[in-house]
């Protein structure tokens, strides 16, 4: 029997509603963004303060009104405003999808014993409150071309995590390579479009388990947080020349993606201030017209 044809994201709207950069509201190390995909509404992670997501979606004038989100990884920065939000908009907020491995328990060192993973230390009042975590391994369709990554596969050696913080395993502690990182993809007519926290998997890791696991599409945007901040020339050269590969048509850069890497990404892989932008509190991409920057960002 044939297999009914994928079915394709026709709208998609992505608004960034927290990160360092701000014109409008306030600016956090942290990240979330809203989305808007053929009328599903997703939030994607919840920025660092308890208000941040609530403050700027309300300056911004944007609609928290969601019955689903997503937390890309453990870190407080993108689960700081989880139970607020829980709070202010439930009971539509009831699902929190994580990748496999968010709950595992973290240290700070080898040597530290006190629990560092936030988001396993906020999950019971997150549940008490009605709120369940879905937990995801394998790259999942929530909605008809709307998809989770689930947990990155690291084929190439990108290092975008700290490299002291551990994991508590039954066999002793492990490095943390933050296994859980995921994030969400749209899969349009025009390519896939990915949404990052923070790439703690690797940007180049992500977009091409993208392309092999939902379809060899060309990269239309990568938005969202992509942990070069501190990248040598070197990695961002190699990323960039990847990311042309790819064919990558639009790129929004923030959180902790970093000022500089945007700026030689946008002049290593050709595209123009139109289409490679740091990207900003109330920053957006538009399936239709493209990237809004913002005056800031522009």
């Amino acid at each position: 029997m044939a297999q009914a044809p994928a079915r394709r994201v026709k709208k998609l709207q992505i608004r960034i509603l927290s990160t360092m950069l701000a014109e409008t509201g306030i600016g956090e190390w942290g990240f979330a963004a809203m989305v808007e995909a053929d009328g599903h509404r997703i939030l994607f992670d919840a920025g660092t303060r308890p208000d941040t997501v609530i403050e700027n979606a309300k300056a911004l004038r944007v609609d928290l009104a969601v019955n689903e989100m997503l937390l890309s990884h453990f870190h407080g920065d993108h689960n700081g405003g989880l139970l607020t939000l829980r709070k202010s908009v439930a009971p539509s907020l009831g699902t929190c999808y994580v990748g496999e491995g968010i709950f595992l328990p973290r240290r700070a060192s080898q040597f530290d014993e006190k629990e560092r993973n936030d988001t396993l230390l906020l999950k019971p009042a997150y549940e008490a409150s009605g709120g369940k975590f879905v937990s995801v391994d394998k790259p999942t369709e929530i909605h008809p071309g709307i998809w989770l990554t689930g947990p990155v596969p690291r084929k190439y050696p990108e290092r975008n995590w700290s490299g002291t913080s551990r994991i508590v395993t039954a066999k002793g502690q492990i490095e943390d390579t933050v296994p859980e990182d995921m994030s969400l993809v749209f899969d349009t007519e025009a390519g896939l479009v990915v949404l990052s926290g923070c790439g703690h998997s690797g940007i180049i890791n992500t977009l091409e388990h993208a392309r092999n696991t939902i379809r060899q599409a060309p990269i239309h945007a990568a938005i969202g947080g992509f942990h070069l901040f501190d990248a040598s020339d070197e990695t961002l050269a190699w990323t960039a020349g990847k990311l042309r590969e790819f064919g990558l048509a639009n790129f929004v850069g923030a959180h902790c993606t970093g000022i500089e890497a945007v700026y030689q990404i946008r002049q290593r892989t050709g595209l123009d201030r139109k289409h490679c932008i740091v990207g900003a509190v109330g920053a957006g991409f538009d399936l239709a017209t493209g990237i809004h920057p913002g005056r800031l960002a522009r």
